[in-house]
C-alpha cells in the first residue's frame, strides 16, 4: 500500500444488510466527485465484498459498525473497510478476485481490511480532480425579536392558545 494519499472519504454505517445499498451510493457518490467513474463497477464490487464480509460475520441482534474508506493513493484506489468485532480480528482478508487485500487487526477492537483497485492507465493519485466546493454564503441573521417585559402577555400567544382551544374537542 503506498501511504501517499491524495484524497479520502469515510463512512461509517452499522453492520447490517442495509450497508450494502448505502456502499453502492457511497461510492457512486464518491467516484463521481473524484471524476472516477472507470472504476465504478470495480470499486462497487470490492467494497460490497469487503462490508459483506463484516455483515456476515454480524450478530444482527447486536451489530457493531463498520467504516468504509476510499483513499486515492499513489497510482491506486485503496479501499478499506474498519469492523469493532473483536472476533474477527485475526481472521484474514477476504478475497476479491484479481485484486490485491490485505488485513490488520486493530488493538483487539476488531480489524482494517483492505483492497487496492489500480486508476486508469496514466492516472496517479496527484492527478485526480479534487472536487470543487462552492464558498458557502453565510446567512444573514435576522435580529431577534425585543423581548416581552416581565407581567406582559403577548397577544400573539393569546390568539395562538385560543385557536388551539377552539379546534380540540372536548
Amino acid at each position: 500500500m503506498n501511504s501517499q494519499t491524495t484524497q479520502v472519504d469515510d463512512l461509517r454505517l452499522v453492520a447490517l444488510p442495509s450497508a450494502l445499498n448505502c456502499t453502492d451510493l457511497f461510492v457512486r457518490f464518491s467516484l463521481t466527485e473524484w471524476s472516477l467513474p472507470a472504476l465504478l463497477d470495480d470499486v462497487t464490487v470490492a467494497a460490497r465484498q469487503l462490508v459483506k464480509a463484516v455483515i456476515d460475520n454480524t450478530d444482527p441482534r447486536r451489530p457493531g459498525f463498520v467504516t468504509l474508506r476510499l483513499r486515492v493513493a499513489g497510482d491506486c484506489l485503496v479501499i478499506e473497510v474498519e469492523d469493532d468485532q473483536v472476533a474477527r480480528s485475526h481472521a484474514g482478508a477476504p478475497t476479491v478476485a484479481g485484486r490485491r487485500t490485505g488485513a490488520v487487526p486493530l488493538d483487539g477492537r476488531g480489524k482494517l481490511v483492505w483492497c487496492e483497485v489500480p486508476l486508469p492507465q496514466g492516472v496517479t493519485a496527484a492527478g485526480v480532480r479534487l472536487p470543487r466546493r462552492d464558498e458557502r454564503r453565510t446567512q444573514i441573521s435576522e435580529p431577534a425579536p425585543a423581548p416581552t417585559p416581565p407581567g406582559v402577555i403577548d397577544p400573539g400567544l393569546v390568539d395562538r392558545v385560543l385557536v388551539g382551544l377552539k379546534r380540540r374537542e372536548w
